[in-house]
């Protein structure tokens, strides 16, 4: 069969340049970037993350090409997430406009039905989550939220603490 053809051994030594070449340059891009370039910290961190691994897949099993164009590509995708990471860090409406709000599905036991509809959580999902965070009783769920990224976090405790204000300010109920 064609698809389990062996490759020459210029073909493997290509491929191996490419990926070291590639392996340093994306060192190189995460230093020069931050570390939030494939960070998963919003949506659209989450998406960029995924088209530069998909250029990098390219480059890397695709070595007969040229490797500029991976180089061009993931240079210009690490710039637009520092530009819109300072966008977003230096304007409150920018940030509320352009990224997602962590949605309450449940509060002090109770499970929030329409918010679960809206942010496409399953009752299965929710109840795993909550096992997954040792949760024993309904009545130790403090709150749960379905972040900007689709983590679900599960804040509980057994004592009576009330929850910060401020951790829960962008929550949308």
């Amino acid at each position: 069969m064609e698809i389990f053809s062996l490759l020459d051994l210029s073909t493997v030594l290509q491929m191996v340049l490419a990926a070291v070449c590639i392996y340093f340059y994306i060192m190189l891009v995460t230093r020069f970037a931050g570390k939030r370039t494939f960070a998963k910290m919003t949506s659209f961190d989450f998406a960029v993350t995924i088209a530069m691994g998909s250029i990098l897949a390219d480059a890397v099993n695709k070595p007969i090409s040229n490797l500029m164009p991976a180089f061009v590509s993931l240079a210009l995708l690490a710039a637009l997430q520092v530009l819109f990471s300072k966008v977003l860090s230096s304007s409150s409406s920018a940030e509320k406009l352009l990224t997602n709000t962590p949605i309450l599905l449940m509060k002090d036991g109770k499970i929030y039905e329409k918010n679960l509809e809206k942010a496409l959580v399953s009752h299965a999902d929710l109840m795993a989550k909550l096992r997954e965070a040792n949760v024993l009783q309904f009545s130790q769920v403090k709150a749960v939220i379905f972040e900007t990224t689709g983590d679900i976090s599960v804040l509980h405790t057994s004592d009576s603490i009330e929850i910060d204000l401020k951790i829960m300010e962008d929550v949308k109920l």
